[in-house]
């Protein structure tokens, strides 16, 4: 048996998320249903990280089992050659499939990276619809990092936690926060050792409470410290999230772009 390790990048304004649903209409379904027409057998993926309806990914990786024997390349191009515009895979490998040490894409991940960008303009731009939050009052990003450094380090984050979350536990460790403005557009990158059910989500909106100038930079130090989510600002809209970076123990060697960035911004 060998274990197949794929990057992923995909739009996903068109899609229903990532996780597979009875009713179709997500990436798991259609990136299997590539594979299966590429490999002419089930395949099935696990994730590193689930998103949800209309958020982009960058750089997902999965990983699965198989019996087929396929050069690299070959994965890349042939399921590429079953999928639509808006999913591609970039890069595949296979890692050693020992079971007292095999690479898993979820577990094995050792932090994760988002970026949020944000469109801030007065009126709207259509060629920014579904690829960026629209936020038309203006933002000073200098407040939005010093409410930033009180999220840094390993905290409760139940106050930004969506209540349909399942994990286990609302205790992660933010490892860092970017924020940069280029023109009208501005980027949240958040880097941690995983997320909750839309944190990144809460958390950009009442960043934006703070860049408007409606609260100090202080107030989000309250908000996490009261662990109370409908004391945040609401969940912003997902037009503008990305899951942008998986990172594992370098023994795995994936050939992971060192920074999938986006045409537009490089954040």
């Amino acid at each position: 048996m060998r274990r197949i390790v794929l990057g992923v990048q995909y739009d996903g304004a068109p899609w229903r998320g990532w996780q597979t649903q009875p009713s179709g209409g997500t990436v798991q379904d259609t990136l299997e249903a590539a594979l299966k027409r590429f490999a002419l057998v089930d395949i099935a993926t696990t994730c590193a990280g689930r998103t949800d309806a209309g958020v982009h990914a960058l750089e997902q990786v999965v990983h699965f089992d198989t019996e087929l024997d396929r050069e690299m390349f070959s994965w890349v191009r042939g399921v590429n050659a079953f999928l639509p515009p808006s999913i591609a895979v970039r890069w595949a490998c296979e890692t050693p499939r020992d079971d007292q040490d095999a690479f898993h894409a979820r577990f094995g991940a050792t932090s994760r990276t988002y970026h949020y960008v944000i469109y801030n303009h007065p009126v709207r731009s259509p060629l920014l619809a579904g690829k960026a939050g629209w936020v038309f009052r203006p933002l000073q990003v200098e407040p939005m990092r010093a409410a930033a450094l009180h999220l840094l380090g390993t905290h409760d984050f139940s106050a930004f936690r969506a209540a349909e979350c399942q994990a286990r536990s609302p205790v992660k460790t933010m490892q860092e926060i970017r924020i940069e403005r280029r023109g009208d557009l501005i980027v949240v990158s958040l880097t941690a050792s995983a997320f909750l059910h839309h944190m990144v989500r809460n958390i950009v909106g009442s960043l934006i409470v703070v860049g408007n100038g409606n609260q100090q930079p202080g107030w989000l130090a309250e908000i996490l410290a009261g662990r109370d989510r409908s004391l945040a600002a609401p969940t912003f809209m997902p037009d503008g999230l990305y899951l942008a970076k998986i990172a594992y123990d370098p023994k795995w060697q994936l050939p992971q772009e060192s920074a999938p960035g986006m045409p537009w911004f490089e954040a």
